[in-house]
């Protein structure tokens, strides 16, 4: 089974490609696409879209992880950032993709049991759970390859329980 997960953002937006094969699970890929800095929204929704379509049609994923929104302060950047988050939910649907959310906090705790972790934190727990040398860069990158990593954690659980 192909996971991706989406870290939302309207100037960088992080993704990760993990494939789980029973009790494994493995990066494919990873990174960010970033719009125009400094740009109008319109014209960063455009290529917000034209960047799902293109890593979806690349990757091919069964099932797609968007992080929920979950904003205290900026209400300007939260409208923003839902339009694009809006963008790639359209995406993922119109290419017949299953999307799963979970918020930052449902994350944290299921991979550091600490859903109050800092990011460096729960960055080095997937550095571990992954074995790699490094942390993955950009933070949104390893943001998404949590997020992929909980959908894998969950399935794992849905699986053994007969529910997928």
């Amino acid at each position: 089974m192909r996971i991706m997960w989406i870290d939302p953002w309207t100037t960088t937006t992080g993704f990760a490609i993990i494939d789980k094969n029973w009790m494994k699970n493995e990066i494919v890929d990873y990174g960010v696409f970033s719009t125009t800095p400094k740009m109008d929204l319109s014209i960063k929704l455009l290529e917000i879209w034209m960047d799902m379509k293109e890593i979806i049609k690349k990757y091919d994923p069964d099932i797609v992880s968007i992080e929920k929104l979950f904003f205290q302060t900026n209400l300007k950047t939260w409208i923003d950032v839902s339009h694009a988050r809006w963008v790639m939910m359209y995406e993922c649907i119109k290419a017949n993709k299953k999307i799963v959310e979970y918020t930052p906090l449902q994350v944290k705790k299921a991979i550091t049991w600490n859903g109050k972790c800092n990011k460096l934190q729960l960055q080095n727990a997937i550095k571990m759970i992954f074995d790699l040398e490094k942390i993955p860069k950009p933070d949104d990158a390893a943001d998404a390859i949590g997020l992929a990593y909980m959908w894998a954690l969950n399935s794992n659980f849905i699986e053994n329980r007969g529910l997928l």
